[in-house]
Formats: structure tokens, C-alpha cells, sequence
């Protein structure tokens, strides 16, 4: 199912291109802020979800958490340097109730190291779900289902 609503597919496919340049631009201060308070963000493998296994790789259930590994990011974690670009395609909506919308896009994490080289650093879908209210858009959730079977380096970054 989808749902052609050309106003709410612009907030979400806006929200997501924002979001991708703020990681990787390094604004990871402002990363929470996409988020409502009551929120949960993880990263999971696909493998994981098609066999009901809910270990994630990184799970936070509150903006609070997500402000508190944006400081772990910058105080505290050892990683190497590198540059992110985010590839994300055009949402698909894929349900609504009231002001929550549901919502998948595929996604791409292009990195660059110090080498120069650029990688794929991990790729797959986002399975969101969204506040949509007072002409905005915020993610109540956003699990990152990723088909990359090896992450090469630490995942230290938000996908």
C-alpha cells in the first residue's frame, strides 16, 4: 500500500536529505533533532530481522541516548577519520493514522578515508515512522536495516 499525498511526500523525502547532509556535513548535534523525544533509532541487520532476532549493532530508545552517543562520538569513542556521504532514494509511504506515517527509502554510506578511496561503507533500507504535524515532519522511529554482511570498521556514525 501506498499513499500519494504530494505535501507529506515532500516533508519526509526533505527530512531524509536533511538528514543526510547533517551527518555528513559532522553536524552530529543537531542529529537528535530530527528525532521527538519518545523516540527509538537502530541499526540491525537484515539477517537479524528476517529471522525475528532483535540484536541490534546500535540502538538508542530516547532522544536523551541519542544526544548521549553524539558525546560518546565526539569525548569519548576512538575511530578513524573519515567522510560519509549519505545515498538516499525517494521514500515510499507506506501507511498513515491520524498524524503517525509510515515510511521506507533505501539508502547507500559512501566513506571516504584518509586514503581517498571511497567505499561503500554500508547499505540498505530505512523503516521509519513519523510525527507529521504543524507542517512538519519529525521521526518517532527509524530502524536502518542493513544488507552489508561485514561492517570493515567500527560503526561509530549514525547511518
Amino acid at each position: 500500500m501506498t499513499i500519494a499525498d504530494p505535501v507529506l511526500q515532500g516533508l519526509i523525502d526533505s527530512l531524509n536529505a536533511a538528514y543526510g547532509l547533517c551527518l555528513d556535513d559532522g553536524r552530529l548535534e543537531d542529529w537528535p533533532e530530527f528525532f521527538v523525544e519518545d523516540c527509538l533509532y537502530q541499526v540491525i541487520a537484515r539477517e537479524n530481522v528476517d529471522n525475528g532476532l532483535p540484536a541490534a549493532v546500535m540502538y538508542c530508545d530516547s532522544k536523551g541516548m541519542l544526544v548521549d552517543r553524539v558525546v560518546a562520538l565526539r569525548q569519548a569513542n576512538v575511530f578513524p577519520e573519515h567522510f560519509s556521504r549519505h545515498l538516499i532514494s525517494r521514500a515510499v509511504v507506506t501507511g498513515s493514522e491520524g498524524n503517525t506515517v509510515t515510511a521506507e527509502a533505501s539508502y547507500a554510506v559512501l566513506q571516504t578515508r584518509n586514503d581517498g578511496e571511497t567505499r561503500i561503507f554500508n547499505a540498505g533500507k530505512y523503516v521509519d515512522r513519523f510525527l507529521v504535524e504543524d507542517g512538519a515532519a519529525r521521526l518517532v522511529s527509524r530502524t536502518c536495516v542493513y544488507d552489508t554482511h561485514r561492517i570493515a570498521t567500527l560503526l561509530a556514525t549514525p547511518i
